[in-house]
């Protein structure tokens, strides 16, 4: 019994002292059976086009006007990470809702000749809550001939969703690029939004 109580004593201790950098649980972000069909079905839901439609709503009006864009959206523009973030503590959208839309995000990079570098999961204990983030990771599939700059399309691709006591708390999509001789320069982000709201 001693060696039981020990391994939860020890447990519990390693979760209060658990963070980002040192999380008390990492795994690798797999999806059942049942979670895909699920995905396969949500794709074609009203929810779906919502989500879709408020993010192709925001992403417009930030280009025109970004003082007016709602506040569970924010865009990131700078010389080498583009992206934007769905703040979903502002939001109605389910847990799994904000699954769906990660895996559909990653889906679409996909399509542009990207591949899946790292998926994980990581658990860790904050203050007032647990936080859990899941992550996708992709990289463009690299290919060139002697003379010629690396295509790097849009840069490396990172998709995170966080949670906060199992709740959608952010969803963040961000493009990072190389600023380096060996590689032309990245394709417009603008293209890779149209593409991924279409």
């Amino acid at each position: 019994m001693t060696n039981v109580w020990d391994f939860f004593k020890n447990f519990f201790r390693e979760a209060e002292q658990s963070s980002a950098s040192r999380p008390i649980l990492r795994e690798a972000l797999e999806r059942s059976p049942e979670t895909k069909e699920a995905f396969e079905d949500w794709k074609d839901t009203l929810v779906c086009r919502r989500i879709i439609s408020s993010l192709a709503e925001g992403y417009a009006m930030y280009q025109s006007t970004p003082e007016s864009v709602d506040r569970a959206l924010t865009f990131l523009n700078t010389p080498s990470s583009k992206g934007f973030a769905i703040h979903f503590s502002h939001t109605d959208y389910s847990r799994q809702d904000a699954s769906h839309l990660l895996d559909l995000l990653q889906g679409k990079v996909r399509w542009f000749n990207y591949r899946l570098q790292h998926s994980d999961t990581r658990t860790w204990s904050e203050k007032d809550w647990v936080q859990t983030v899941e992550r996708y990771y992709l990289k463009p599939r690299q290919s060139w001939a002697e003379g010629q700059k690396i295509d790097q399309l849009f840069g490396n691709i990172t998709i995170e969703l966080t949670l906060r006591n199992d709740q959608p708390y952010l969803l963040t999509f961000r493009a990072t690029s190389y600023s380096d001789r060996l590689y032309a320069d990245a394709a417009d982000f603008h293209e890779l939004m149209q593409a991924l709201l279409s």
